[in-house]
């Protein structure tokens, strides 16, 4: 169990002053592992004696040791403070550099792995979670709406009670109100968070909907509402987060919940098959 999740479990028993400590540690995770402890500090409103006597008390030998074993906690988080312009910048210049498309693939394929080792493990513990709801809603705005997309399209060849909360139209809200006890949300982001994909989570644990985390760090809102949670890796030496990753995710979720499925689902995916040729929207191989 890594940090956050100790933290999460053991926060009703801690006293107030440590409390006071674990909320900041939980809302600000990436602040503790990039400021002084002295500055942690100044920020929860306690002195830096409170803040080993936390670490202490969560196993650890001092305050140190704690924000290393946090570190390592939120390894696929992607890097705090870059902004995408500022991270633009960098790459002028660089046009005719011979490394630039190989630091991408590389990135790429460290992602892959980090996000296996993180999440692998955990697919089917989320299909299991899927599979008890109702009704499954997905969610993923602006970079994470692909995701969310191919995950519904392709979910809805073998069940068709998936739904895509997309808000075209204006209709985010008529969509949101269709979430209900007994369902599951499917919530995909990274930091930073989106507003409104944030909001959909706390509106489904309001009214006692599962939620199955697709995010970047277990210290993520997402995450911390979340009944599962999958991890994906969104580093990248370009200006923009990489989503590629979290697409991987997705279809070996698809993966894991065709394999559960039984004979039923092979059935409806046939079916689905040969309705979509037969009605045209593949381009037919011209016959001699």
């Amino acid at each position: 169990m890594g940090v956050i999740d100790q933290l999460r479990d053991r926060f009703a028993s801690l006293s107030p002053s440590l409390q006071q400590v674990a909320r900041y540690v939980l809302d600000h995770p990436n602040d503790v592992v990039t400021q002084s402890m002295r500055t942690v500090g100044q920020h929860a409103q306690v002195p830096p004696t409170t803040l080993v006597r936390f670490a202490q008390t969560c196993g650890f030998e001092g305050w140190n040791p704690f924000k290393q074993a946090l570190t390592a906690d939120m390894g696929l988080a992607s890097e705090a403070g870059n902004q995408y312009g500022e991270r633009a910048r960098s790459l002028m210049g660089r046009a005719r550099d011979k490394q630039l498309t190989a630091e991408m693939f590389a990135m790429q394929r460290s992602n892959l792995d980090l996000t296996e080792q993180h999440s692998a493990a955990r697919l089917v513990t989320a299909a299991k979670l899927l599979e008890k709801a109702d009704q499954v809603h997905v969610m993923g705005m602006r970079a994470c709406f692909p995701v969310a997309f191919s995950l519904v399209y392709v979910y809805r060849l073998f069940r068709r009670s998936v739904h895509l909360l997309e808000g075209m139209g204006g209709v985010r809200e008529m969509q949101l109100r269709a979430i209900d006890q007994g369902d599951v949300l499917v919530a995909i982001s990274f930091a930073p968070y989106s507003q409104e994909t944030v909001h959909a989570v706390e509106l489904a644990r309001a009214r006692g909907c599962k939620v199955l985390a697709l995010t970047d760090s277990l210290a993520s809102p997402l995450s911390l509402a979340a009944d599962e949670t999958l991890l994906f890796a969104v580093n990248s030496p370009s200006f923009f987060p990489s989503v590629t990753a979290a697409q991987a995710l997705s279809e070996s979720l698809l993966e894991v919940l065709v394999s559960r499925a039984g004979p039923q689902a092979v059935a409806r995916i046939e079916s689905a098959e040969g309705e979509l040729h037969d009605s045209g929207v593949y381009v037919q191989p011209v016959r001699k």
